[in-house]
């Protein structure tokens, strides 16, 4: 198991453990073991760590991987998205596994970023190389979309980009996208298939999503608009800033990221059509963003974005 220490990972190991599934997890300290599960830590950048730390030339039955970059910028993609992975497929490979299931994203359907690019050049290597496997494109999960919900709580408005129904997406829970990654170890009708994914009801656009959190607070809604065009000036101003003060460079890479998200639905992309296809896009699970939104403002969930925060 390879992204144990993220939230989708931590839910997936609990999902493997639930299941019955003798689990190792292997990378960067972090990872909690308990019964079930062995942590073994290393570098995943590493293909000598990842073969004496990791594998240890014991037989596994496959590799699950949640393992992402932590920022998109490419650099960090290209190192973690792509190469490391493609060291852990390598080794994998000499340690005789037969399969591999692959936390990947919706978004890559349609790249137009580095870190889009970093990891469908590391699908294309897994659909080529023999093992079993699964490629998983969720589509937004709930932290990626709980970013307002204290602000709202202190009485600011909701803030929307355009008019908030630029985008729409399928939110999908920790939980339920665990449950179906763990799924795609022992069900052949999602094996050597990329499986494109969100959650349970209809898809949902930004002001929908602000108008149910207010609901949930008995207020009237209230939305700020923001500008497409304001990201544009500020990754044009931190693009030009960028040749002279590296650093503002990935600033300007995030700012695009920032930029895809607000104006791209998280949704399946019919190419024919050139639309984004909520009818398309498939649903599992139970658990709704509303309520998610519920268990927020309750203080039963918590807020576990850490440097992806946005929203204040």
């Amino acid at each position: 198991m390879l992204g144990a220490t993220g939230t989708i990972g931590r839910a997936t190991v609990r999902a493997l453990v639930r299941h019955g599934h003798a689990v190792v997890c292997f990378g960067r300290a972090g990872a909690t073991a308990s019964p079930g599960v062995t942590v073994r830590e290393g570098d995943v950048t590493d293909p000598v760590s990842i073969a004496r730390d990791g594998f240890m030339g014991q037989h596994f039955d496959a590799v699950v991987s949640c393992l992402a970059s932590r920022s998109g910028v490419p650099r960090d993609a290209w190192a973690i998205d792509h190469q490391a992975h493609l060291q852990v497929l390598r080794a994998a490979q000499t340690a005789g596994v037969p399969q591999m299931v692959l936390l990947s994203a919706i978004c890559v359907q349609k790249p137009l970023l580095a870190f889009q690019e970093a990891k469908l050049a590391f699908e294309a290597a897994l659909v080529e190389s023999g093992l079993t496997w699964s490629i998983v494109r969720p589509t937004a999960f709930f932290k990626s979309l709980s970013g307002q919900v204290d602000r709202v709580r202190r009485g600011k408005p909701f803030l929307v980009f355009g008019d908030g129904t630029l985008t729409a997406c399928k939110p999908i829970s920790d939980d339920d996208l665990a449950e179906f990654l763990v799924g795609c170890l022992t069900d052949p009708a999602r094996q050597n298939r990329v499986l494109p994914i969100g959650g349970p009801g209809e898809a949902q656009t930004p002001r929908e999503q602000g108008e149910q959190l207010f609901a949930l607070l008995g207020r009237e809604p209230r939305f700020k608009h923001v500008p497409v065009l304001l990201l544009d000036t500020i990754i044009g101003v931190l693009s030009v800033l960028g040749r002279v003060v590296p650093p503002l460079a990935d600033k300007a890479q995030l700012a695009r990221i920032g930029r895809y998200y607000a104006t791209e639905s998280m949704l399946v992309w019919d190419a024919s059509a050139q639309r984004y296809d909520a009818a398309a896009t498939p649903s599992t699970g139970q658990d709704t963003l509303v309520d998610f939104f519920a268990r927020r403002l309750r203080g039963e969930a918590a807020d576990d974005r850490g440097e992806h925060a946005v929203f204040k």
